[in-house]
């Protein structure tokens, strides 16, 4: 009955006579492990591939773009161009107060949803930028100074 006994206890994984030996086997197979672990660690590590890094918003030319919208259905036109990572320049003096408003607030949301800036240059005159563009202020105070925009006037 002890035979049976031990055998069920064997095949249970219970038997202490085998846990001695699985020891030594597990201690054998961790430092086999750590030598091959340490001989990759001293291996160098060469990359085939040579890297290159590309700027993809590389513009070579910016260009601006002046816009002088006789109604409000050339806001969708104007934004498009924003979209395209254009500068543009809005004149709405020829536009009716309410409307050039809703265009004002049509191309403020544009340039909101693209990151962009709007930004007022002189009365009635604005300044749309994409993300990458920064419009400080000596340059409005210089465009607006040298008379580049004498046909707002």
């Amino acid at each position: 009955m002890a035979k049976v006994l031990n055998k069920v206890m064997g095949i249970l994984g219970l038997d202490d006579g085998n846990i001695d030996d699985y020891e030594e086997e597990s201690s054998n197979d961790e430092k086999a492990f750590e030598r091959e672990y340490e001989e990759e660690i001293d291996e160098p590590i060469v990359s085939k591939r040579n890297s290159k890094v590309v700027n993809i918003h590389t513009n070579a030319t910016m260009r601006v773009i002046i816009s002088r919208p006789k109604d409000y259905d050339e806001a969708t036109t104007i934004c498009d161009e924003l979209k395209n990572r254009k500068i543009i320049v809005v004149n709405v003096s020829d536009l009716e107060p309410k409307i050039a408003q809703r265009l004002l607030d049509f191309m403020g949301g544009a340039s909101y949803v693209l990151n962009g800036e709007l930004q007022e240059v002189e009365k009635n005159v604005y300044i749309l930028s994409p993300s990458n563009v920064e419009v400080t202020n000596e340059l409005k105070t210089e465009i607006s100074g040298k008379g580049m925009f004498a046909w707002t006037k």
